[in-house]
This record gives structure tokens, C-alpha cells and sequence, in this order.
């Protein structure tokens, strides 16, 4: 039976490079990865009891209630699982550590006997996908953490500058779906000033310069001379804030394996 579909924060989980490790590792892994979210919980006061957790092999699907603040969300929470990943890596070394892609979205979900459903939970699922925020990852060798947030949520929640939350830190992301779909999201990578790998002001094509007009001076307007072609001067800042890209087995609301 399907239950009523109702509002959530969708919160979806995917280790790096998981199917490349052997069996053994992908099973300590996952142990590790479930133990760095129930941390990360804790440290940022969340309930697990409030939250709906479904495994997805390489990663986890968490349902989280209206109640909870989606500030709480995209900067403790974000912040307590790249510290808990750091702290893995500390002990287990480099070969044994994981490093994950997170994303957030928001909207209605569903739940039957076999898991949850809804548009908003497979547009969390290609956002964290998405090839762009894996080369994000990638590029960020420093980074145990890449995070993803919808448009939805970044309009909403992030742009607003609550306490903990940095909007500059964040860029646009871009992508088209297997099915055509255009999306897109804000990236923000911990401890970088801004998520490497992304096409930035920088490097995008400028506009060509504007033909001269009759009566007029002569020469075509040169880039930066007004606002047409005009390249944004990018500068490295100090980083605040939350600074920080089959079969399932179901479990319910705060269960950690």
C-alpha cells in the first residue's frame, strides 16, 4: 500500500569510485559510511528517529520531515559528515577512506512496500549523478566532500545568507539528463573558496564585440568599456561559513546499519 505523498527534504548520499574497490572494501566502506552519517547526526542534533533512510548500496536516500530546517541541513549536517569523513581518512589512510557527492533537494515523496518514490527524489538522485559535480569531486583532490543543492533550495534556503550559509561560495551548475532534461543546481566544495572544475566567468565565451553604430565614435566597444562584454574580476576569498559534488533494501525511519 502507498502511502500519502508528502513534503521532504531529500537528502541523497553516493560514495566516490565504490564499484572500482574489491568486495571486502566496498563491505568496510559502507560500514564506515554509515558510521560517519549516525556521527554527523548526532554532532548537528538531529533525530534519527525523524529521519527515513533507504540503502542505496553506494550511497543512502534520507527523507527529512518539514520540520526539520533545511539551514540545519546544507551547514552543520554538511559540515559534520566532511569532518567525519576526514576523521576516517586520519585513521584508515588514504586507500581505505571514502569521499562522497551529496545532494539536496526538496519536495513531494511517496513510500509502498519496497521504498520511496516521487519526481523530487529522482531529480535529487541526477543531481548527485550528475557528471559535472563527479569532475567537481574529481578536481577537488583536497575534499573529502562535494555538495549539491537544487535551484528550489538554493532560492529558498541558501541565497538568504543564514548564519552558517555562504551563497558566493556556491556556483551554477549544468547538466542534461539521459533524457534530455536540462537541470540545474549550486555546487559548493569544503575548504575551497569556490568548487573547482566548473566553467567559471573566467573562462566562458564572451560575447563578440558590438558593431559600431552610425554616428558614432568609430570603434567597436571593447570588452569591459560598459556593461555589454564586461569579464567579472575573480578573486580567491577566504572561505566562511558552510564551506564545506537493483534491488533496495529498505529501512525505516532512523534505522542506521
Amino acid at each position: 500500500m502507498t502511502t500519502e505523498a508528502l513534503h521532504h527534504w531529500i537528502v541523497v548520499l553516493d560514495l566516490e569510485t565504490f564499484s572500482t574497490r574489491s568486495d571486502p572494501l566496498q563491505q568496510f566502506l559502507r560500514a564506515a559510511m554509515y558510521d560517519v552519517v549516525r556521527t554527523a547526526f548526532e554532532d548537528c542534533g538531529l533525530d534519527a528517529r525523524e529521519i527515513a533512510m533507504e540503502d542505496r548500496g553506494d550511497g543512502i536516500l534520507m527523507l527529512v520531515p518539514p520540520s526539520v530546517s533545511p539551514v540545519r541541513l546544507a551547514g552543520p549536517l554538511v559540515r559534520a559528515l566532511d569532518d567525519g569523513l576526514r576523521e576516517k581518512a586520519r585513521v584508515h589512510g588514504e586507500e581505505n577512506s571514502l569521499r562522497m557527492r551529496v545532494a539536496l533537494h526538496q519536495g513531494l515523496a511517496a513510500q509502498d512496500a519496497h521504498g520511496w518514490s516521487g519526481d523530487a527524489v529522482n531529480t535529487a538522485f541526477r543531481l548527485v549523478d550528475a557528471q559535472p559535480l563527479r569532475n567537481v569531486l574529481r578536481k577537488a583532490t583536497l575534499a573529502r566532500l562535494a555538495f549539491v543543492v537544487s535551484e528550489q533550495v538554493y532560492d529558498g534556503v541558501v541565497r538568504h545568507g543564514h548564519r552558517g550559509l555562504d551563497p558566493a561560495a556556491y556556483l551554477p551548475m549544468r547538466f542534461t539528463t539521459k533524457h534530455g532534461e536540462t537541470l540545474c543546481g549550486r555546487v559548493t566544495v569544503p575548504g575551497y573558496s569556490a568548487p573547482p572544475g566548473l566553467p567559471s566567468a573566467a573562462t566562458a565565451p564572451q560575447p563578440a564585440p558590438a558593431a559600431p553604430t552610425t554616428g558614432g565614435t568609430g570603434a567597436a566597444e571593447r570588452p569591459g568599456a560598459g556593461s555589454a562584454g564586461r569579464v567579472t574580476d575573480i578573486r580567491v576569498r577566504t572561505v566562511h561559513g558552510d564551506v564545506v559534488g537493483g534491488d533496495k533494501h529498505v529501512h525505516g525511519p532512523g534505522t542506521v546499519s
